[in-house]
């Protein structure tokens, strides 16, 4: 007998049809393939909310469908393993894929984003495929880490932890599959950062979004924090508060939705 399924792509199409007759929501996996550093696997971006999209659905009867491996990795542009598709590129491919979900009967389109760099894309993107959804379905992006509590988010990752291929998104891959990854090559590396005077997000935001290989240009290996302190445990730990996070917005979300009055 076949064994039961989260995941979109191993299932039948009768399987989906009877999920449909009482569920409807689909979390599409959203990362990037693009360096982390000497260690890690290039991967990385997609595994992380994969497998956290596979421990959450259970928890809000959702399926997870198979991920978007390509997406914007400009800023990463002279690292080699790196393959990005243009920003149109990417957002018609999630236009196209919010009217396919729909057209399917999915009513709830979540893209449980693991690489920030894609999230405004994504909310555009759904934004315009709202035309050519109904009316009572939705399509949105969730970063896995959005729903953390700020200070425990912060001893994972933040200007002093670091923000890729550190300790945190080292150790889940740990946790993940312990054989994609080099731990006799992880390192630490942190880019030259002036003092900010400001909340550093909009800085960020300035200098690594409009500057295609500004990563390369910030980072000599690739790695942006400490990496060689991650362990499988630290994995586990993180992986679990992103579900915990996911299924808490999720919710969230939905609860906001059912108090808007119709109009």
């Amino acid at each position: 007998m076949k064994p039961p399924t989260v995941f979109l792509g191993e299932m039948t199409n009768p399987e989906v049809e009877a999920f449909l007759e009482k569920g409807h929501t689909v979390i599409i996996p959203t990362g990037a393939t693009e360096q982390h550093g000497p260690h890690l696997a290039l991967l990385t971006d997609v595994l992380v909310p994969q497998e956290i999209a596979r421990r959450a659905a259970p928890l809000v009867n959702a399926l997870v469908a198979p991920p978007i491996n390509y997406a914007l990795s400009y800023p990463h542009v002279g690292f080699k393993g790196l393959v990005h598709i243009r920003i149109p590129t990417f957002m018609a491919l999630v236009e196209d894929l919010c009217a396919a979900f729909a057209a399917s009967g999915f009513k709830r389109i979540v893209f449980l984003n693991g690489h920030y760099d894609n999230t405004y894309a994504i909310a555009y993107a759904c934004a315009n495929a709202a035309e050519r959804l109904p009316k009572d379905v939705k399509a949105f992006p969730v970063n896995y880490w959005d729903g953390m509590d700020p200070a425990v988010s912060a001893e994972y990752s933040s200007l002093k932890k670091g923000m890729h291929a550190h300790a945190a998104e080292t150790a889940a891959i740990l946790a993940i599959n312990p054989a994609l990854v080099d731990m006799d090559k992880a390192n630490v590396e942190f880019p030259p950062f002036p003092d900010f005077t400001v909340p550093s997000g909009p800085v960020h935001t300035a200098f690594f979004f409009s500057s295609p290989g500004s990563v390369y240009a910030a980072t000599k290996s690739g790695t942006w924090g400490e990496a060689r302190t991650a362990t499988k445990e630290m994995g586990e730990t993180y992986l679990q508060l992103g579900v915990e996070a996911t299924v808490k917005m999720l919710e969230n979300i939905e609860r906001t939705f059912e108090a808007m009055p119709p109009r």
